[in-house]
This record gives C-alpha cells, structure tokens and sequence, in this order.
C-alpha cells in the first residue's frame, strides 16, 4: 500500500506535495495532542465486550457514503457521520444489539427506519440500498463462519491488525483497490480504520493488536481535505475548481486516486520527519488527528471533494 501510494504521489498530475511546507508542519505539530487522539473515541460504548465489538463492527459496517451525506437528514450540529453514530448508539443503549442473524436479512426500507432517514431522494434510496448490503455481507460472514459471534471474528486474528484486515475484505464492499496506470493501488479504508476503531474501543488482550504500525492513514476526502487546506497538498486548478462547484469526483478516476494516494504517502512523509526528529508517532493516530481536525470551522466552510462509493 505504501509503495502504491508512493509510486501515485511521484507522477500524478492533478495533485502534489509541498515537501518544504510538509517539514514546517513536522516540526509544528503537537505532538502531545496527536498522541491522546481518540482516546475516549468510545466512551458512550458500555455494556459487555460483545456488544461492543458488535457496535465497532456494526457501525463500521455502513462508515461510508459520504458523497450521499448532503442529502441525509442530520441531526443539529452533527455531520453525516456523528448522526448516523447516534442513531446506532442509541440503538445499542437500549440493548437493541443487532444480532448477526438480523443483519443477514437487512432491508433498505429497515436500515432507514434504523438510521431515522427518510426514503425521499433517489440519493437516500441508493445509500440505504448500500448499507442493507453491507449489512447482509456482516451478518452472512459472522454466521457462516463465526457461529453467529462477534467476537470469534476479532479472537480469530490473533492479535494481529493484518490478518483481521485480511477477514474484513471477504466482505465485497470492503475490498477498496483501485487501478492507476495499469497498476493496483489498494487504500483499504475501511478495514483498516475498523481494526484501529476495535483496537480503541476494547480493554485487554482482544482489544491488542501486535502489528497496529502496519497500518497507513485511512484515505477518505476529510484527511486530504485538512491536507490541502493546510498548505501540504497542493491541486490543480481545475480540480479545486470542480470540487467548489460540489461536482462528484468519480470513484477510480485518476484525480480521486492521486488525491486519495497522495494524501496517504503524505501522512507517510510526516511520520518519517518526526522520526528524522527522534519523534514515534504512528501513522494511524496522525490520521486520526487530521480527521478531527477537519470538524473545525475553518475547514467546514470550505467544500471537500465529493465521490459516491463504498470506501469512505
């Protein structure tokens, strides 16, 4: 992955990294900060090891979309994420736990119902219709091959975060490569994020992962979005141009590529000038940071790119 990224990052045309403004940022960040990101990333999660694995799963199961999320109904103040979050939250507090036999004959019709959407806009229909999906793919992979449990799917890794991103891509909507000059670049988004997300939310040896620095940054359009904002990635023209006219990006094409790629050896290079700087600092926990980043103000007022696909 890093390799791919990095090969994209050296002979895209749409997007660039400004390396000078890049070792300034290095040498600004709070590290402290960085370091204390999503540490309470789960804390309105209680209830037993079970259903929080369940919830972990559940909701990162349907973490995607968001070049549907104008046309969500959200909640006040929340972003398309944080409202799909609550309403699963809130389900789970109930002890509404879904169980995998449920999920495996989702319905679009009951997804809206559970995520408090209205089927008003072909939008909407097409992204309920994703997650049902998405759903079903949970629940038919943890009963067929799990005995219907959560938790034997994250015991059966190990301890280690690349054999359970290696479960997590049986599942088809979770298999995010794409092909960039006749040569794949795997991003795996959502898996990996799934696995950082499940090594936070749980206490112990389940929640220990061995291997967690063999994760990268977690491509989406929020962290290249800080990026660019933040002097680091640099866009042509035209595609900034594009992106403030709310213009859909199309998934796999090569400006979503370059911008999903360059943001992630980004990510890269800042880790390796910490380093230079005798600072450890993994490359998931920087991302996290960005992505939390990214629900300031500053960054909120300013469109990001937009791409209608299952991978972020």
């Amino acid at each position: 992955m890093r390799s791919a990224c990095a090969r994209v990052a050296e002979c895209a045309r749409s997007v660039r990294i400004d390396r000078d403004r890049l070792e300034r940022y290095a040498a600004d960040l709070p590290v402290d900060e960085v370091r204390s990101t999503g540490a309470d990333a789960f804390r309105g999660v209680s209830g037993s090891t079970s259903s929080r694995v369940a919830f972990v799963l559940t909701l990162n199961a349907i973490n995607f979309g968001s070049g549907y999320f104008p046309h969500l109904t959200k909640r006040d103040g929340m972003s398309g994420y944080r409202t799909l979050e609550s309403c699963l939250l809130e389900r789970f507090q109930l002890e509404e736990q879904s169980e995998p036999s449920e999920l495996r004959t989702m319905t679009a019709p009951r997804c809206a119902e559970l995520l408090n959407q209205a089927m008003s806009s072909p939008e909407v229909r097409e992204l309920m219709q994703l997650y049902a999906r998405s759903w079903r793919d949970l629940g038919t992979l943890v009963e067929e091959h799990f005995a219907g449990n959560f938790v034997a799917l994250v015991s059966d890794a190990s301890g280690s975060a690349a054999r359970l991103v290696g479960t997590l891509l049986e599942m088809p909507l979770y298999s995010d490569l794409s092909s960039y000059d006749g040569r794949v670049v795997p991003f795996l988004k959502r898996a990996q994020l799934c696995v950082a997300d499940l090594a936070q939310a749980l206490a112990g040896d389940l929640g220990r992962f061995e291997d967690m620095e063999r994760l990268t940054a977690f491509a989406d359009n929020l962290v290249p979005h800080v990026l660019r904002l933040d002097g680091i990635l640099v866009y042509e023209p035209g595609l900034v141009a594009r992106i403030e006219r709310g213009e859909l990006i199309a998934s796999g094409s090569p400006e979503e590529i370059e911008i999903r790629a360059c943001a992630v050896h980004a990510v890269e290079l800042l880790v390796g000038e910490l380093q230079r700087r005798s600072v450890e600092l993994a490359s998931h926990t920087l991302d996290g940071w960005l992505w939390l980043r990214g629900g300031a103000p500053a960054f909120k007022a300013q469109p990001r790119h937009r791409t209608r696909c299952t991978f972020y």
